[in-house]
C-alpha cells in the first residue's frame, strides 16, 4: 500500500476523529501502524515526528505529553505569554569588537 500523507498528516486525519487530547505514545503508535514503519526505522522516525508536530501548528501540545488539535483549543491553553521572560546579563554575550578580528582591509577586502 502506497501512502502519500505525511506523518503529521495522518495523525491529523486520526486525531479529527477523536474528542479530546490523547497521549504522545498513541498517536505514534496510530502513525507506525498506518505509516507501516519498519521496525529498524522506527526509533529514528519517532523523533523526526516529535520535531515535525512541534512545528506543525495544526497541533497543540498539552501537559503531560499529551497533544489535540489546536482549533479545539481556546488560545489561553496554547499561547505562551513571554512578555515577563527577563533575560539576566549573564545571558547576553559580550559583542566582539571587529578590532579584534582579523579581517582582510582595503583592496583585499573585496577579493574573492
Amino acid at each position: 500500500m502506497v501512502n502519500n500523507e505525511t506523518m503529521t498528516d495522518v495523525a491529523y486525519n486520526w486525531l479529527k476523529k477523536r474528542k479530546k487530547e490523547v497521549d504522545f505514545s498513541k498517536i505514534w503508535d496510530e502513525v507506525v501502524k498506518v505509516m507501516e514503519i519498519p521496525e529498524d526505522k522506527i526509533r529514528r522516525k519517532k523523533a523526526q515526528f516529535y520535531s515535525d508536530l512541534m512545528l506543525d501548528n495544526r497541533f497543540a501540545a498539552l501537559d503531560n505529553n499529551k497533544w489535540d488539535l489546536r482549533n479545539r483549543r481556546k488560545f489561553e491553553e496554547v499561547h505562551i505569554d513571554t512578555s515577563e521572560i527577563e533575560l539576566e546579563d549573564d545571558d547576553i554575550e559580550d559583542t566582539i569588537e571587529p578590532d579584534g578580528l582579523d579581517l582582510p582591509k582595503g583592496d583585499d577586502a573585496f577579493d574573492n
